[in-house]
């Protein structure tokens, strides 16, 4: 276990190894919305890769794909033996039920994150994976994902001031609010409302509602700060939360191709 569990204020970051497509589908997008950061790996060695770069982050090995038996024991124990990744915590994901080969995991590798045998139940095995990532401290103080935009252009959003739209460049997003820049400075006043808001985020058109929180200057220009409203649709946030959880997959591919 990585020793420095109270430092993580951002989150940690979660990684699924050879996850079958069905469960994907089921297991990874509940846990995005519950605001983990999670990814999918069909690599080892890209994954190892990852580790190395993302020392505190935790490992879940779905044992009964792909590799067989001895070729998974064999990866946790090369992750679990160098210094530089000794500090993952790894948890187990099985589609068996076999008391056997639990214990064996348990024995030779102790998973901080559990052995979760997953078949039909996904609600429960759901309930399980968040106990255990409460546990492990996933989130850190964090309580959502919040995603830097990286220079892109199609990441924009429109407010009505003055009967016109004002076109301006988002600097982050989550599902509570997001961060932007103006060419001109509208001198929007903290607590103002604007109830049309439209938010692009690549081929995405978002409407919103939301309140200007406050502002800063930041790289030579002011950054505003906006919160939604309670009054925008459940959907929306869903849609947020998608895009972050997409780009972020993306990145992380992107990162270690």
């Amino acid at each position: 276990m990585a020793e420095n569990d109270a430092n993580f204020s951002l989150g940690r970051k979660i990684f699924f190894l050879h996850l079958s497509a069905y469960i994907q589908n089921q297991i990874i997008e509940e846990l995005a919305e519950e605001e983990y950061e999670v990814y999918v790996f069909r690599d080892e060695a890209k994954l190892r890769q990852c580790l190395y770069k993302y020392p505190d982050s935790i490992l879940f090995a779905s044992i009964n794909e792909v590799m067989k038996e001895s070729a998974w024991e064999e990866l946790l124990i090369k992750i679990l033996d160098k210094p530089e990744t000794s500090g993952v915590d790894i948890g187990i994901i099985a589609t068996v039920s076999d008391e056997a080969v639990k214990l064996k995991y348990q024995n030779n590798f102790n998973p901080r994150c559990g052995y979760t045998v997953i078949k039909s139940d996904y609600a429960e095995a759901i309930k399980q994976l968040n106990h255990l990532l409460n546990g492990v401290n996933a989130k850190g103080r964090r309580k959502y994902i919040r995603l830097a935009m990286e220079k892109e252009s199609n990441t924009t959003i429109n407010i009505p001031i003055g009967g016109a739209f004002v076109n301006g460049l988002i600097k982050d997003i989550s599902v509570v609010g997001f961060s932007c820049s103006f060419p001109e400075d509208p001198e929007l006043a903290k607590n103002k409302l604007l109830t049309d808001i439209q938010i692009r985020l690549q081929a995405q058109l978002i409407k919103a509602e939301g309140i200007v929180f406050g502002s800063r200057m930041g790289g030579g220009e002011k950054i505003y700060v906006f919160l939604f409203t309670q009054r925008v649709d459940p959907n929306v946030r869903t849609r947020i939360r998608k895009y972050i959880h997409t780009t972020l997959q993306s990145r992380m591919d992107h990162e270690f191709k």
